[in-house]
């Protein structure tokens, strides 16, 4: 099996990205996967591009793109993406898309096809804190959760993908008073737990996954 795993690069006026940061760090093979190692632009649009073209190139099995989440306290798993682009901030290149649907062809959601409590569940068994997402936002992670399956729905059907947030770094947040953090070696461990259920792992676990929120 081989899987692509995507990391953003530094967005927002931080000079460091967890998501990339974390990527790098995982090893060459996890439970026996191949693990390819993607750097993607937090570009609406051009960063679909670039997993477009990684997936014709090395035709993996599964995607899998993490992204940093600020604010959150523990590894969100992504349930769904939303066919909406509603950025709160301007991406990379300036691009700031408001109300827009990511494929204007494309159905209004899409369910991640990865094992996304197993994931959950695995990661928490490595005492790390984890849970499942019912929102990846409507900037350009939820963009990439979202474009990709539909990716793999219209040009590569029998892929699987998913998507991963991660919190903030200690360093990002010496200055941002009460806001969550998680140390790198942590995050490493988590996604490669997270790697190990989707290798292993036949027919997702049926537990809760609810939110309120």
């Amino acid at each position: 099996m081989k899987i692509l795993v995507t990391g953003f690069d530094p967005f927002g006026g931080e000079t460091v990205n967890p998501a990339i940061e974390t990527v790098k760090r995982l090893p060459d093979s996890v439970a026996g996967a191949e693990i390819i190692k993607l750097e993607i632009p937090t570009v609406c649009h051009k960063s679909l591009r670039v997993i477009d073209e990684a997936i014709a190139e090395y035709d993996p099995d599964v995607v899998l793109s993490i992204g940093q989440a600020g604010g959150r306290p523990d590894i969100t798993v992504e349930r769904i993406g939303i066919n909406m682009d509603d950025c709160r901030i301007p991406d990379n290149e300036g691009n700031q898309i408001i109300d827009e649907p990511v494929f204007p062809e494309g159905p209004a959601a899409y369910f991640a096809t990865v094992p996304i409590k197993a994931m959950v569940q695995r990661i928490q068994d490595r005492e790390i804190p984890a849970s499942v997402s019912n929102t990846a936002g409507t900037f350009v992670c939820n963009h990439v959760l979202y474009g990709v399956c539909h990716m793999i729905a219209v040009k590569y059907p029998g892929k699987r993908s998913g998507f991963i947030h991660i919190p903030f770094l200690p360093r990002q947040v010496v200055d941002k008073k009460n806001m969550p953090s998680m140390s790198q070696e942590m995050m490493v461990e988590a996604i490669s737990a997270a790697i190990e259920a989707i290798v292993e792992t036949k027919e997702d676990i049926r537990v809760t996954g609810g939110a309120t929120h």
